[in-house]
């Protein structure tokens, strides 16, 4: 057997991850769209807006207020001038920290005001998307945009949109002091303006791009270190642990080698944009100090200081301005995954006259029903057969046989691609998905269950249930003894997916939440996993009080279960290739009396 080094694992592992934009152009057809989402809270956008104008305007006031002092009052030996204005500046002072104030905390109540109203709006579409949209989609995708993403777009409401407002607002204010103070030398600074923002634009793009090396290499140290430890078993007893201890540190190497280049690149960035603004400011003092000492000239050394300390004031933004533009093309990403979702039509919809309030008996019927999952990849292939209401039809095949496709198609959870499904005579397509997923109860193999109490969980479909009805659910299936056994009765939590129950007891819960929408269809998936003689026992009691009376597909684990169904249907590469009881179908050789060879032998064993 070939080995893989770590070198080469971790190289596929990176080249297996799928890639995405971390920040895009500006776009202002997704920051309207963005700002369509503050009409809501217009009144705190306003009132936003106002803080924002205001503190753009006191910061620069501040300043001129000290050069005004030092040019009036200090120059002139008026100690009453520089009473009132050491007043006039703290007032102000005070009056900036309190406009401070209210933007911080209304910049963070908009951001969480819109923030929420996302995360409500993809969560209801999600709900509305079907199956297909699932089939395609890795989780983490979707976890992504909901947690990531709008965080993203957080960040861009509570600080990049406001923040930058204020800076260039100061840079504006500072620029108008500027220019009454010396208009020549505030062409100066203009001059200097593009070649700041570049050196702080190049080197914001790498260091950004260098912190995502390094968030990215982190969060294959901590999904690796959290495998580790949850497969420490696995490790141990294939003698796994130098090999993974060898994959880990190239991690950590991996991870300290992109913390390098962003310490490095900040490193270079802070001292090269300090000795920048030096070097200018040098400049500066050379030009006004000379305008200043000329022969005859205007020159007031009050002006000379006012602008210097407005030149602070109109540059500093710029660093601050740098930062926020990075910010915002991260903003920008999120947002536009964030509305191509929101935009994702579905692959179909209930037409607008489908029909509502249809009361079934569930009659099902499957017309010459061909079924594709992505296109020119068939699994379900001119699928023919009658469930009449009440019957039991058991689904039995090899894996990939189409078995779960059928149930699928009868939960209406995929369309057909060809043919027709009719419930009680009427085509799927023109029946209203509510009213019939409220007419259909599912117990699935994996037996999902919800964080929350055992009772919470049995009354998930009928929320508005009482504990009453719950409790006369679980009795018609005998198993409410089973339940009253749990440390807390029906009030027990059932831990994270069921994990504080036992196999048996999870399927119970399931079949009880089915038991209590009292179905016309039920759809089944037996799991397949083992369980004692007793459990098992009451499982085969539950199931035949579950079915009785309501028309049932079950994917076939249980010889028990075949046995009893009125129809068996045996699939082979989507097609139906024997149908009828078991007792026929075992009589005559075929592929049923193959299938059922083997799960005799797997009983036996």
């Amino acid at each position: 057997m070939s080995h893989t080094g770590p070198t080469k694992m971790l190289t596929h592992w990176r080249e297996g991850e799928e890639s995405e934009a971390q920040q895009r152009p500006l776009d202002f057809g997704l920051i309207w769209r963005l700002f369509d989402y503050t009409q809501p809270h217009a009144r705190k956008r306003n009132w936003l807006l106002a803080t924002v104008i205001i503190r753009s305007i006191q910061l620069p006031s501040l300043t001129w207020i000290v050069a005004a002092v030092i040019k009036g009052p200090i120059d002139r030996h008026d100690s009453v001038g520089l009473a009132w204005g050491v007043f006039g500046f703290l007032a102000l002072a005070l009056s900036t920290q309190l406009v401070m104030h209210f933007r911080q905390r209304l910049a963070l109540e908009l951001g969480e005001a819109v923030v929420s109203d996302l995360r409500r709006d993809l969560f209801r579409h999600l709900q509305r998307l079907p199956m297909s949209f699932y089939h395609r989609t890795r989780l983490g995708r979707i976890i992504s945009r909901m947690v990531s993403d709008v965080e993203d777009v957080r960040a861009g409401v509570q600080e990049v949109l406001f923040v930058s407002l204020v800076q260039l607002g100061q840079m504006l204010v500072a620029g108008g002091f500027m220019l009454w103070y010396d208009a020549q030398l505030f062409l100066l600074v203009l001059a200097v303006v593009p070649i700041l923002w570049t050196i702080n634009h190049h080197f914001h793009r790498r260091l950004s791009a260098a912190l995502r090396a390094v968030r990215d290499s982190f969060s294959r140290v901590t999904a690796t270190l959290a495998e580790s430890v949850n497969g420490v078993r696995v490790t141990q007893g294939f003698a796994r642990e130098d090999v993974n201890a060898r994959l880990f540190g190239d991690l950590i190497a991996d991870h300290s080698r992109y913390n390098y280049v962003a310490m490095r690149t900040q490193g270079l960035f802070m001292p090269l944009l300090e000795l920048n603004n030096q070097v200018f400011v040098a400049v500066l003092l050379a030009v006004g100090g000379y305008q200043l000492l000329s022969p005859g000239s205007h020159v007031a050394i009050g002006d000379l200081v006012g602008f210097f300390f407005m030149v602070g004031m109109f540059l500093s933004p710029i660093t601050t301005l740098g930062s926020q533009y990075n910010q915002a093309l991260t903003a920008m990403a999120g947002a536009e995954r964030i509305f191509r979702l929101l935009d994702r039509e579905p692959d179909w919809q209930d037409p607008p006259e489908a029909l509502r309030g249809v009361r079934l008996s569930g009659r099902v019927e499957f017309r010459q029903v061909d079924f594709e999952y992505e296109p020119g990849r068939p699994v379900l292939a001119g699928v023919s057969f009658i469930a009449q209401p009440g019957q039991t039809v058991a689904l039995v095949g090899h894996t990939g046989s189409g078995k779960t496709s059928i149930i699928n198609l009868v939960a209406k959870f995929y369309l057909p691609s060809g043919g027709q499904v009719l419930l009680d005579g009427i085509d799927i397509t023109q029946l209203a998905s509510d009213c019939l997923h409220r007419q259909v109860g599912m117990v699935l193999q994996q037996n999902f269950l919800f964080s929350g109490s055992v009772l919470e969980n049995i009354r998930y479909g009928r929320p508005e249930a009482s504990d009453d009805e719950v409790v006369a659910a679980a009795r018609r299936l005998n198993c409410l003894d089973l339940f009253e056994q749990l440390p807390s009765g029906l009030h027990t939590p059932v831990g994270e997916r069921g994990g504080s129950l036992s196999l048996g007891q999870r399927q119970l819960v399931c079949f009880a939440r089915a038991m209590l929408i009292d179905p016309k269809i039920l759809i089944m998936d037996e799991a397949t996993s083992s369980v004692d003689p007793e459990t098992e026992a009451r499982l085969q009691s539950a199931l035949a009080r579950l079915v009785a009376g309501r028309t049932s597909f079950i994917v076939a684990h249980r010889l028990s279960t075949i046995r009893h169904a009125d129809q068996v249907l045996v699939l082979e590469h989507g097609r139906i290739v024997e149908r009828g009881r078991h007792a026929e179908l075992v009589a005559r050789p075929g592929a049923y009396a193959r299938l059922y060879e083997r799960f005799t032998q797997a009983s036996a064993a």
